[in-house]
């Protein structure tokens, strides 16, 4: 006899991401929690945003723009996005066919890959990355190519273009990069489009933190560069910018073709995002002080916190751009990334995220990375407790 499910029962379940688990940053921020840690471990600001932005969004409810938007986007929003790019950049995108709003980067990502990855096809990451690339690539059916940056995180391009085959499709990007703080720079993109036109690849170009770039270096847009734009989604994020990150709204650039593929995607998977926030952000757009001062902020904060940081056993590594610093705690303990993160919440009351979060296969290095998008109070409170050591 054929044993029946009980009648409450639910069916096997054959996981897409078997691998996949809670985050690192999830389980690090409720150890902080616990412990009452100075959180410096997830990447958000513990500041407001300016009122001038909620004042536009509020106003934009009130007007009654509370309803379904076009799918691509607000069209003033759009347009006040390839004014930027156009200023910053010298591309030109057309508002219509080359422009989406997406809720968030992490979808926008998502969608580009879902967009132009068959099964089978192989896409090239740099890592360390962003956790959400591998399960990305695996959702789509393709297979993650891991080319791990140098011991000083750069990117040795001989060794991208080495893990090209022909099943490569696509090669996946971030600058300025997280984890680890380092910028790309124009020898970069010129390797990278060298290698995207020998081998016909796509590019999608992960640049969310492209306001966080220092010492008046310009940020290296593949948008800048034609040949690379033609083959490029580049993405950015109104909330890393504007310091909404609870409001999931970002945009994605491309050709008009590939923006055709994209939004069939896009269309089925959030369909749009929500109105009064993007009225609201393309009326704060017209100022554009708040991202062109941006640099100047976050390098102080920047400063503030390596100065600190310096005065203890840590290691600093470079930081010139993003709002995250590396550093090695060699000269303070043998434990291992995950183990010394947590002792550090628990015994010094600073959390930190472990290196290793951000490898498919872990390499441990004794790294953490810390989060300096704080107000002062919160990087001098940890700076205190970090002097311990």
């Amino acid at each position: 006899m054929t044993d029946n499910p009980t009648p409450h029962s639910s069916p096997a379940i054959h996981s897409k991401l078997p691998r996949v688990g809670t985050t690192i940053f999830t389980v690090m921020s409720a150890l902080a929690n616990q412990h009452g840690s100075v959180n410096l471990g997830q990447g958000f600001p513990d500041f407001e945003c300016d009122p001038r932005l909620l004042t536009a969004v509020t106003q934009a409810m009130a007007e009654g723009h509370n309803q379904y938007p076009p799918m691509a986007g607000v069209p003033e929003l759009r347009r006040a996005i390839t004014a930027k790019i156009e200023t910053l950049y010298g591309a030109t995108y057309h508002p219509d066919t080359e422009i989406t709003v997406t809720a968030g980067a992490t979808q926008a990502i998502f969608t580009a890959i879902m967009a132009v990855v068959q099964p089978g096809d192989e896409v090239i990451v740099i890592e360390p990355m962003y956790d959400s690339y591998i399960p990305n690539i695996l959702l789509a059916g393709g297979h993650p190519v891991c080319v791990p940056m140098s011991d000083d995180f750069t990117i040795d391009w001989s060794r991208v273009e080495a893990a090209v085959t022909p099943r490569t499709r696509a090669i996946l990007v971030n600058t300025p990069h997280n984890p680890s703080g380092r910028i790309l720079r124009d020898t970069d993109l010129r390797a990278l489009e060298s290698i995207a036109l020998a081998h016909d690849l796509f590019v999608i170009a992960d640049e969310v933190y492209e306001h966080m770039v220092f010492d008046g270096v310009a940020h290296a847009s593949a948008s800048r560069y034609p040949a690379l734009a033609a083959r490029s989604f580049v993405i950015s994020s109104f909330g890393k910018t504007y310091h909404v990150t609870g409001w999931k709204v970002a945009y994605c650039a491309a050709p008009a073709a590939m923006t055709a593929e994209f939004r069939k995607v896009h269309q089925f998977l959030v369909f749009t995002v929500n109105t009064p926030a993007q009225v609201g952000l393309a009326r704060f757009m017209a100022d554009p002080a708040p991202y062109l001062e941006l640099p100047a902020f976050y390098q102080r904060k920047r400063d503030l916190f390596r100065q600190g940081l310096a005065q203890t056993r840590f290691e600093l590594l470079p930081c010139e751009g993003t709002y995250f610093q590396v550093a090695g705690y060699q000269a303070i303990s043998d434990e291992p990334e995950a183990e010394f993160a947590q002792w550090l919440t628990r015994e010094i009351g600073v959390t930190a995220i472990p290196m290793t979060a951000f490898h498919d296969s872990p390499v441990d290095r004794r790294q953490i990375r810390f989060c300096f998008a704080k107000r002062d109070e919160t990087l001098n409170n940890a700076l205190a407790r970090l002097s311990r050591l």
